[in-house]
């Protein structure tokens, strides 16, 4: 007579939860070889031991339990290599989405504990800063309800991804604004990006160049002094304004709630005869 052994043998030996044994019998992927009628166990044979190994093994590729079951039924090799290229392009594309996300970790980190060690607050500096791409809402801002309502607009064309907007939202001072001095509003809102979602709309950039930078804290309240000490320093040096400002916020409320923490920074492009301005 051939060993049978128990659920709870099946489930420990192959390492495998008894809840889900029990779900593959109910759904016809993996039933038992016998129940018994008056008390209803389930009993498994030496010989069902490769099928559940299948079984794993096919989970642990990621196959979905449907794919499994049509393949076990059928068990043609054509289906199953036509299933491992399907699965080896997901996988490829998952990596590809994985390398991206831990490059965005590693920058945040980086900046973050920049941030952290920096200590030269409403003090100008010269910055060499890269093209930036952005995706942006082109919509006069002067409440935080309104950079809210533009934001959520911005996460509708950006897909939705949350992802995005942490310590990477910015705002734009037009020219015609800092040559005013109004600094009670903003001409748009951005965010920044690293790359596009598939199928959507072509971004803007933020131009390569040198850019006159000051970081600070207390939030917009503050960002009006940094301005005009921003434009006193310009004057002062000689240097021209060459585009509109950018306001990004670093550190928000929602990565600490510690306000001595929380961090902005302006940045005003300028054209300057310098030649080795600090470089970021």
């Amino acid at each position: 007579m051939k060993k049978l052994y128990a659920i709870g043998e099946m489930a420990k030996m192959h390492n495998v939860p008894i809840r889900t044994l029990r779900y593959y019998d109910a759904i016809g992927l993996f039933k038992p070889a016998s129940v018994d009628e008056g008390s209803g166990y389930r009993y498994y044979s030496v010989e069902q031991f490769e099928h559940l190994n299948t079984i794993k093994y096919l989970k642990f590729l990621g196959f979905s339990l449907k794919e499994i079951d049509e393949h076990l039924a059928a068990r043609d090799m054509q289906g199953f290599l036509r299933l491992l290229k399907k699965q080896h392009g997901a996988t490829a594309a998952m990596l590809e989405k994985l390398q991206a996300i831990a490059a965005q970790v590693t920058n945040r980190i980086n900046e973050l504990e920049d941030c952290a060690s920096f200590s030269m607050l409403e003090q100008p500096l010269l910055k060499t800063l890269p093209r930036r791409l952005i995706s942006i809402s082109t919509q006069p801002v002067s409440s935080e309800a309104q950079w809210e309502v533009a934001l959520s607009k911005l996460e509708r064309l950006c897909g939705g991804h949350p992802s995005l907007f942490i310590g990477k939202v910015g705002f734009i001072v037009t020219q015609d604004r800092l040559r005013e001095k109004r600094f009670d509003g903003y001409d748009a809102v951005f965010i920044f990006r690293d790359e596009l979602s598939p199928n959507e709309a072509a971004a803007t950039c933020l131009a390569e160049g040198v850019y006159l930078c000051m970081r600070f804290r207390d939030g917009h309240g503050a960002a009006p002094v940094c301005y005009e000490k921003m434009l006193c320093e310009i004057e002062r040096c000689g240097y021209v304004v060459n585009g509109d400002a950018v306001e990004r916020i670093l550190i928000d409320e929602y990565i600490t709630k510690d306000e001595k923490m929380q961090l902005s920074e302006i940045q005003i492009p300028v054209k300057t005869d310098i030649d080795s301005p600090v470089t970021e």
